[in-house]
Parts: structure tokens; C-alpha cells; sequence
């Protein structure tokens, strides 16, 4: 089994600064402070991959931030990071190398170039959850399922199947409209269990009422505790409901509602120095995802483990239409730390609001 590997080191740097992708802003991320998220995620999957192997793998990589460096064991270098990377580098790995699976790690701005560099080849792949936002069902839900996923196939115990790959206008996004079409197909070992599934879309006109419900409702838990402080996460749901409310939310970003004043597009450290300084009750408010059921690790990045543990696990209340409800009976978390998530875990259930006043307790996946 020949097993390659391969990183894009920009992806995921603008999630925690607030970034709504980071095409064309690494730099600036990194300027502002912002840490590698794609790389570790690689390793600790490898780390898993390695605990998991009852044989040897064979893995083929370029050295230095595209794939050696995130390595824990030996590998084969085909090659040599270049010194600048983008999306010709990536196209330039794929095309070079003929494995039995790719496993990459990266968000929908890579998968795209790797699919594209892929053409007509029928070699799957595996993706490593390490960007902003990911809508494609190609990726695994964490690093450690990535690995799960990789043993299995080696095993033969995982069949390879057709998923969509999904494409999202970076430039409308930043400006907080969401845009998704299908770009094209890859071959991905099939596991519900482990795979997240492409996302999907399921508010429809006709829960305006649900949805003003669900706003008096928060505005009924503001009214009895006046200093209550509320985060809301992104997403329709959540911007619907806020301008219920009276107040103007942004749709992909994280924003506070406290003392009648509203705080916008907060990155971590806005997040932190609001939050920290308020020591009364706090509530933040998540809406899942869509067809992948992520509460946590898609699209708010901005919710680091830091700011997680700052408002409480056990503050968190999910927001959910019983349209969206409908396909869901879990939900999943991926804070990018490994003991919060198993924290998370541990509680089992989340409380899940869909109207006035009406809550349902979900699960909380186990992987």
C-alpha cells in the first residue's frame, strides 16, 4: 500500500483571526499571528495511523512543510517543498505521484486543485479536516477518523465510492453571503461512521415561525436575567433569529449580544477580551451544520478552545428547525484540542432547542 501524503500549509490560518478563508491571506494571517492548523492536524492523524498499522505502510511525501515535516515516522521523499506554495503546488504533487490513496490536509480550496490535478484518475482520497470551512464529502470528521478511515481501506474493510466535491465563491463569502455548487466527483472510501458527507442546505421559507419562536425564546431568558450575555454562532438560522430579535448578526461570523449593545465578526481574541471581562452567565448559541451535523469545527473557527472553555461547555445550547432535526440524531464536534472534544464527548448529549420554549436532547458523536 502506497500511501501519499500532502499538506497545504496556509490552509486553515485565518480561522481563529476571523478570516472567512485564507486563499490569498496567508501571509497577512501569519502576520497577525496565526499558528499552523493544517500540518498538526496531519500529524496527529499519522500519529493515530501509526498506533492503528499492524503492517507496514508505505508513505510517499515532498520534505518540509507539504508533507515531511508533519511526519512522525519514515517516509520516501519524491521531492523538495517550494519555498513559496499555492495551488500550482499542490496540482504539481498530485500529477507526479500515482499512490493507491491520496491523504491530504487542507479545506475546499484544496480539494478543489486536487481534484482538478486528478483529472481522469480514479485514486481516492482521504482529507484531513485543516481549513476554515469544508463542504465536501471527502473529508473525514477529525484527524483521528482520517486515520480510521485509512486503516480500514487498507484492510479492505472500506469500499471506494463517488462523493461530491463542493465549491464555494471565496470572494461572496468574505462579504457574508453563502454560495455552494457541486464542482465535481472524487473517490472516497464510503463510512458513515467517519466521513462527514457534503453539506447541505435545509432552511426553507416556511419556518419563519419556528424561527421567530425560537427568538423569543432567547429574548424571554434575556428579559429574566438583564446581564445573561449571548454569543451567536453563525449561520441562517442563528442570523434570522437575532434580527427577530432587533438586532443585526453577521452570517458567517461570531458575534455578542449583551447589555443591548451587539458586538460583530469577533475573531479569538475579540471573543476573549469580551468574555473575559464579564463574569455573570453566558449562553452560546451553535445551529449544526447541515447534512454533516458539525456543531463545532466548521466555519467558526473563532470559537478556539481557549474561548470554548472562557464560555463553558456546559452553556452551550443548540439551535435547530425541525426541518434540519429531521436528518439528524447526532451531533459532532471538532474543537481541534483533543481533550475538550473528548470532554464534549463525555457528556453524551447536547440540549437542542427547535421552539418556544421547546427543547430535544441530541447525542454527541463519539468520534
Amino acid at each position: 500500500m502506497r500511501l501519499a501524503v500532502v499538506v497545504n500549509p496556509d490552509a486553515g490560518l485565518g480561522g481563529r483571526l476571523g478570516f472567512k478563508g485564507s486563499d490569498g491571506r496567508a501571509a497577512e494571517a501569519r502576520a497577525a499571528g496565526a499558528e499552523d492548523r493544517a500540518g498538526p492536524r496531519m500529524r496527529l492523524c499519522l500519529e493515530h495511523l501509526s498506533d492503528l498499522a499492524r503492517t507496514p505502510i508505505e508513505i510517499i511525501a515532498w520534505d518540509g512543510r507539504m508533507g515531511g515535516d508533519w511526519i512522525p515516522e519514515d517516509y520516501t521523499s519524491t521531492g523538495q517543498t517550494p519555498e513559496t506554495t499555492d495551488a500550482d503546488s499542490t496540482a504539481k504533487f498530485i500529477s507526479a505521484h500515482d499512490p493507491d490513496l491520496f491523504l491530504y490536509a487542507g479545506g475546499d480550496g484544496t480539494t478543489r486543485d486536487i481534484v482538478n490535478a486528478l483529472g481522469d484518475r480514479e485514486v481516492p482520497i482521504v482529507g484531513v479536516p485543516g481549513g476554515v470551512k469544508m463542504h465536501s464529502g471527502c473529508f473525514a470528521t477529525t484527524p483521528k477518523a482520517a486515520a480510521e478511515v485509512v486503516w480500514s481501506f487498507i484492510t479492505g474493510d472500506l469500499m471506494v465510492a463517488r462523493t461530491e466535491v463542493m465549491d464555494l465563491d471565496e470572494e461572496v463569502y468574505r462579504q457574508g453571503e453563502w454560495k455552494v455548487r457541486m464542482y465535481g466527483e472524487a473517490f472516497t472510501p464510503a463510512s458513515p461512521r467517519w466521513m462527514q458527507g457534503a453539506k447541505e442546505q435545509v432552511q426553507r421559507e416556511s419556518e419563519s415561525e419556528t424561527l421567530e419562536a425560537m427568538s423569543m425564546h432567547i429574548d424571554s431568558l434575556v428579559e429574566q436575567n438583564p446581564d445573561l450575555m449571548i454569543v451567536w454562532g453563525s449561520g441562517g438560522t442563528l442570523r434570522q433569529m437575532c434580527k427577530e430579535s432587533g438586532y443585526d448578526a453577521t452570517l458567517l461570523g461570531i458575534d455578542i449580544q449583551h447589555n443591548g449593545k451587539m458586538y460583530n465578526d469577533l475573531n479569538e481574541q475579540g471573543l476573549l477580551d469580551i468574555i473575559s471581562q464579564h463574569d455573570g452567565e453566558k449562553m452560546l448559541l451553535l445551529s449544526p451544520m447541515g447534512g454533516q451535523g458539525f456543531l463545532i469545527g466548521r466555519g467558526n473557527l473563532q470559537l478556539s478552545p481557549k474561548v470554548l472553555r472562557l464560555i463553558g461547555i456546559e452553556n452551550i445550547l443548540g439551535i435547530a428547525t425541525p426541518a434540519k432535526l429531521l436528518g439528524l440524531n447526532e451531533v459532532r464536534i471538532d474543537t481541534g484540542d483533543v481533550d475538550l472534544d473528548q470532554e464534549i464527548r463525555d457528556r453524551k448529549y447536547l440540549k437542542m432547542l427547535q421552539g418556544y420554549r421547546t427543547t430535544r436532547v441530541i447525542r454527541v458523536s463519539a468520534d
